[in-house]
């Protein structure tokens, strides 16, 4: 028997062997394996977990007994919930009526920034009139004066308008800000013209195009407003300090500062009463995230 020739380099080999290369499928090159989250998120987790541990402290210690409290070493959970110090604010004490206070000032100082922000950031934004470069960078500059200068003289002004110890003496001064107005101001260059030129070939008044075809497109620039102001008017306590002596027109931030000085062995009432002052800034800040990302990912100009 005669042994098979053999296969020269560079020929075909038997036709199965063919057949099998050229059904099995090609290579493809290895990939590389990717994290299913961004490899920055291994420094932020930490971080935020970082910032978050005071607020989760405060929480687990408004529910938690005073024993529990003052334990040495303290106890990093509670027992059970103990709703004491909740009921001790809401019922023994002015805090009903302190959080309405800081609610109306709040409420009313968004208010009116937005309403005279907007005004004042349009007419800065697209009206020429003699002395408005002049008056704008008069206005920019108050926002470097602080307020320990300004102190006395609002509070004279304050007192001869007859508004000392009433909210009034907190909301009129806080009417609107230079921010406001500049804010507004150079959110509204960004926006094209073509679209209040449009408004007015209908025949629209400038306060209609404002607030029918511009305001609309500046909600962005509206919550950004709305939420620095409300944190700003809720958490402010020097002023308050000085406008406001009779304690039921105190406002939280002051109203907590007096009560923890009267009730300093009752910390889970403190903690209490932080937690239902801090709440209205958690849900604002929250309400302000969706906004932002509402107004960002939808667009003004439709094709």
């Amino acid at each position: 028997m005669t042994a098979p020739a053999a296969v020269p380099p560079g020929t075909a080999g038997p036709p199965g062997a063919a057949r099998r290369r050229a059904a099995a499928p090609p290579r493809r090159p290895a990939r590389r394996r990717r994290l299913p989250f961004s490899a920055w998120h291994l420094l932020l987790a930490p971080l935020s977990l970082g910032f978050a541990l005071p607020l989760v402290w405060l929480v687990l210690s408004s529910v938690m007994t005073n024993a529990e409290i003052n334990r040495f070493p303290p106890s990093l959970w509670p027992s059970g919930v103990d709703l004491g110090g909740y009921d001790y604010v809401l019922g023994n004490a002015m805090f009903p009526r302190w959080f309405a206070n800081s609610t109306v000032v709040a409420v009313s100082a968004v208010l009116s920034n937005l309403v005279l922000g907007s005004l004042g950031g349009y007419a800065f934004a697209r009206m020429r009139f003699a002395g408005s470069r002049l008056l704008l960078g008069l206005m920019l500059a108050t926002m470097v004066i602080p307020f320990q200068l300004t102190m006395i003289p609002t509070f004279l002004v304050m007192k001869s308008l007859g508004l000392i110890d009433t909210l009034g003496a907190l909301i009129v001064p806080s009417l609107v800000t230079p921010f406001a107005v500049f804010l507004f101001r150079q959110f509204f260059l960004a926006l094209p013209r073509e679209l209040e030129e449009a408004a007015w070939i209908d025949g629209c008044s400038r306060l209609r195009v404002l607030y029918s075809v511009v305001l609309p497109l500046a909600r962005p620039a509206l919550a950004t407003v709305a939420v620095l102001t409300f944190l700003t008017t809720w958490n402010d306590l020097t002023w308050p300090l000085i406008a406001i002596n009779h304690d039921t027109q105190y406002t939280l931030q002051l109203g907590l500062t007096t009560f923890q000085g009267q009730h300093h062995n009752r910390w889970s009432a403190i903690m209490a009463g932080n937690v239902i002052t801090v709440l209205p800034v958690l849900l604002a800040f929250l309400f302000a995230q969706k906004t932002f990302i509402q107004s960002l990912t939808s667009s003004g100009l439709k094709g």
